[in-house]
């Protein structure tokens, strides 16, 4: 009966696994949307284009892996773009540091 009661377990936890990793990827998007915000507020538009295109290209891929209902890929293109923003707004506000103030 022990064995029988540890694969119910084993699946009951599989099954809670799978059904976590196969919600929405709600709190991740919002993240990398306000991030792509921040950085575009930022001046990472003129500082650092290159890494805020890639995240707004990752961002529009996530969107769209979401619309699809492929919540993976789109956790992990939205993970990636909240990167790639952070990254550009640190670009930008070191460009910034580094740039003569005008008085």
């Amino acid at each position: 009966m022990s064995t029988n009661l540890f694969k119910y377990v084993c699946t009951l936890v599989l099954l809670l696994g799978l059904a976590a990793c196969a919600s929405a990827p709600v709190q991740e998007m919002s993240n990398a949307r306000q991030a792509v915000a921040a950085a575009e507020q930022g001046g990472a538009a003129k500082s650092a284009p290159s890494q805020l295109n890639q995240a707004k290209r990752l961002l529009e891929a996530a969107q769209s892996a979401l619309d699809k209902s492929d919540f993976s890929t789109a956790r992990k293109d939205a993970i990636r773009a909240r990167k790639e923003a952070v990254k550009a707004l640190q670009l930008s506000q070191a460009s910034q540091s580094q740039s003569p103030s005008s008085s």
